[in-house]
């Protein structure tokens, strides 16, 4: 009987020891599926070389690599797109920016002014219209740069909430650096370089036409040389106070539709923006949200508050990063206060690489750092696209570990799409793979075996990664030529472009293996890999593929669409008195500015 009673005891113990498990197990089933929070912060031309969790040992970023230790640390993340409007869409659509026609063929390839009639388009699915429809909580807060209006200034045809988010607060375009005075302009000298000599040609032209009609060598009829010089002085007219108040009509702070200050004051700007991300999930400790925290730091112009500026070791710059970072502590400790950070997927990235060409008036560097890689914004070298990627999930995906396989910033859409325990879109391609398998350690190998690297609309180079390879293969097609020759970047022009006299084609084209080269430096030929044209025909195969599989869309980026249209321009007083309100410091909405 004694035999019996141990017997069976151990058998209840084996019984109850599996209970235990199979409970457990369930339960990380069901924390999986069960809608967990989302957040998603974005950093604006921050380079993978600026954090601490990527190598950087001279700037503080503790709480950025609070992620990296809890978390999985991407060393391949790329950017579908060198610049920000492209980089943006495709984020927030899981596909090529060339597929909703977020991808410009003209040299501009982002939206400048508030009142253009481009952005995103209506028909395309964004996560965050997904997710709302699944009972999140949605919001964006921060920078948008994905259009506003269509065709009148209450349309709001591109806004946030017209793509699946619930609430805004931010800026509806980019951080330029004319949005803050004393930090030069973008804009002055390219529309020196362009209007100088067409407008040097035009009065020259009014002259000469004068002159002959004053000789009697030709009779021009007053009326036509009347409308033409009204035409010439009404532009002018039109583009001087355009870039005289290029601060009030493109640079304003939203919450919702509603502008609440303008122009922009970079005041305690991230502390706000800080403070609008933390009680937005205190609003939602009970329901699922989604949170994209788009930060304007390190886009100039930059800006720190008082209790960061001058602190770091790298100006201002690095006076911006640390505060960004401060900011990210902010965010995990409310989550931390409300018990929710095993219930929140937490994810940090960069829209592009840094900005290597930005140079303040007084010779400061004012752009960042991409480590060893080549390059950085506007190119498709690897510091214009390898950004970082941290992903943390306690308890969910693998603590401190580092993933070198390619992913992509599309990926985030079916990652949590299917998160939400949603389905993807089958209407259309989605050229994203859901991280998760990845990210728990149940695949070693990404789905990714080709990206394609666009420069605006322009397929630029193709990386593939066999299968049955540790090799990354990247082929360029064409590259930028860098000014000056030797340089590591396009500063004569301030970005590099995409077409024309800006780049070199290559027939063949160029070839890296990332794997052994990831600074880019020595093209391989036939005569120092074997497998040079196998590897070339293959991907030109992949590029056919993927050709086929695009659709015209209409172009967003059109001049038509990226030009300034006063019909557009949303204004919180008027045109005539300098569109000036300010809510956020406790001004009237009647308050006016009249000097």
């Amino acid at each position: 009987i004694f035999h019996l009673f141990l017997h069976t005891r151990k058998k209840m113990g084996l019984l109850l020891l599996l209970v235990i498990c199979q409970c457990a197990i369930n339960s990380i089933k069901t924390h999986i599926v069960s809608k967990p929070n989302i957040i998603l912060l974005m950093a604006d031309d921050l380079g993978i070389g600026d954090l601490g969790c990527y190598g950087n040992r001279t700037l503080r970023t503790p709480n950025i690599d609070r992620l990296a230790e809890e978390g999985v640390t991407l060393t391949q993340h790329i950017a579908a797109s060198p610049l920000c409007t492209p980089s943006r869409a495709a984020f927030l659509t899981g596909r090529y920016p060339i597929r909703s026609g977020m991808a410009a063929f003209s040299r501009v390839g982002v939206f400048l002014f508030s009142a253009s009639s481009g952005g995103l388009p209506s028909d395309e699915i964004t996560f965050s219209k997904l997710l709302k429809q699944k009972g999140y909580a949605t919001a964006l807060i921060g920078k948008w740069h994905l259009g506003m209006n269509c065709e009148s200034t209450d349309d709001f045809c591109h806004h946030p909430l017209s793509h699946g988010f619930d609430y805004f607060y931010g800026l509806p375009v980019t951080n330029f650096r004319d949005c803050k005075p004393g930090q030069g302009s973008v804009f002055l000298k390219g529309a020196q370089k362009h209007l100088v000599i067409p407008i040097q040609i035009t009065g020259i032209a009014l002259v000469s036409l004068a002159i002959v009609q004053y000789i009697g060598l030709l009779k021009v009829p007053l009326q036509a040389l009347g409308y033409f010089l009204l035409i010439i002085t009404v532009s002018l007219v039109v583009l001087i106070f355009f870039f005289s108040h290029f601060r009030h009509l493109n640079c304003f702070l939203m919450r919702d539709y509603q502008i609440i200050q303008q122009p922009l004051s970079y005041e305690n700007l991230t502390q706000r923006l800080t403070k609008e991300a933390m009680q937005f999930i205190e609003r939602n400790t009970d329901t699922p949200f989604l949170l994209v925290l788009s930060y304007l730091h390190v886009h100039t112009a930059l800006y720190a508050s008082e209790n960061f500026k001058g602190k770091s070791k790298h100006g201002l710059y690095g006076d911006a990063v640390e505060e960004m970072d401060w900011s990210v502590g902010q965010v995990l400790d409310v989550l931390e206060k409300y018990n929710l950070s095993d219930k929140c997927l937490v994810y940090f990235t960069s829209d592009q690489g840094a900005h290597v060409e930005e140079i303040s008036g007084a010779g400061e560097v004012h752009g960042g750092y991409n480590g060893i890689y080549k390059g950085g914004k506007s190119t498709n070298w690897e510091g214009g696209i390898r950004v970082p990627g941290l992903l943390r999930w306690p308890g969910v995906v693998q603590a401190g570990a580092h993933i070198d396989e390619p992913t992509s910033n599309m990926d985030i859409f079916p990652t949590i799409v299917k998160l939400a325990d949603t389905q993807l879109p089958s209407d259309r391609i989605i050229d994203g793979h859901d991280l998760l398998p990845l990210l728990q350690g149940k695949v070693t190998r990404s789905k990714h075996e080709f990206l394609f690297h666009y420069c605006n609309a322009y397929l630029n180079a193709v990386r593939w990664h066999p299968g049955n390879s540790e090799s990354v293969w990247k082929v360029f097609f064409f590259t930028p030529n860098f000014s000056p020759e030797g340089s590591n970047g396009c500063y004569d022009s301030h970005v590099c472009f995409c077409h024309g006299g800006f780049i070199t084609q290559h027939d063949p084209p160029l070839l890296f293996d990332l794997s052994r080269d990831p600074e880019e430096k020595v093209p391989l030929t036939p005569e120092t890999e074997s497998r040079f044209h196998e590897i070339l025909r293959v991907v030109h195969q992949a590029v056919d593929n993927h050709t086929r599989t695009l659709h015209a869309a209409p172009n967003q980026l059109s001049w038509n669409n990226l030009l300034w249209k006063p019909w557009l321009q949303l204004c919180c007083s008027s045109l005539f008195q300098s569109c000036y309100c300010d809510y956020e410091s406790g001004g009237s909405p009647l308050q006016v500015h009249l000097g």
